[in-house]
């Protein structure tokens, strides 16, 4: 993870730069973090190179970050600001849903994986999330278990389950997600199990725990033979996150 400033420029704003290849979809976005309290757009981007060179120019705290672009793509666009020694944290805001690339944004640092289509709704939880990690760590100094667990609890609200149980794992619960976000259709609890990379037990634990918590739909699939096919469906949050 990158280093999250404590507050942003101009009397505790946190400064945005809005990334993705449609000039009309980085307008929305930007409109939408505009609506959001402590939040400011910096500027608008719609290429990896257009993406650099603002940060170079002008350094932000966060920046919406589409995957696809005209000339490489949003990880390639982090990696390379890694190099240049930026910190600024990254939220991807794309299309791209295989699991391959959703693993390879976190690895890479990304804080939150925001899947398109979304409404304002989402984007403002998504944002409201960060924006209370921020508060979070402003006070520095050593954190308890307890403590820690909150924080990366934050990253995740308003996509999983709101308060997991002890010994669940809310970057797991995330990760079952964004499989069933990606998929054309229902999937069994082995598809899953395999998508995510865990155990089908562990697949199954997540599945049990976010279907009780009405973010995931249980189907059933009869064959010619034996048990009906337990398959999932994600559903939508109220929020529309």
């Amino acid at each position: 993870m990158s280093e999250l400033k404590g507050e942003g420029p101009a009397g505790g704003l946190i400064d945005v730069l809005v990334v993705d290849d449609d000039v009309r979809v980085a307008e929305i976005n930007a409109a939408y973090v505009s609506k959001v309290p402590g939040f400011r757009v910096s500027a608008t981007a719609h290429s990896a190179a257009g993406a650099l060179a603002r940060i170079t120019d002008r350094p932000v705290d966060l920046i919406l970050l589409d995957h696809y672009l005209p000339d490489g793509n949003g990880l390639a666009v982090v990696r390379e600001l890694r190099r240049l020694g930026h910190e600024t944290d990254v939220i991807m805001v794309t299309a791209a849903r295989d699991v391959a690339t959703v693993q390879a944004a976190m690895r890479h640092g990304a804080l939150q994986y925001l899947v398109k289509p979304f409404n304002f709704a989402g984007l403002r939880t998504k944002l409201e999330a960060y924006a209370t990690l921020r508060r979070t760590l402003e006070s520095g100094g050593e954190a308890e278990q307890a403590e820690v667990d909150r924080m990366f609890g934050a990253l995740s609200a308003g996509s999983v389950a709101p308060d997991l149980p002890k010994g669940h794992s809310p970057t797991t619960a995330e990760l079952v997600r964004q499989v069933l976000l990606a998929a054309e259709g229902p999937l069994s609890t082995q598809e899953i199990a395999e998508r995510a990379g865990v155990s089908r037990q562990t697949a199954q634990r997540y599945l049990k725990l976010l279907e009780r918590a009405s973010r995931v739909r249980l189907t059933l699939r009869y064959g010619e033979t034996g048990r009906p096919e337990h398959r999932y469906v994600w559903s939508s949050s109220p929020s529309g996150a």
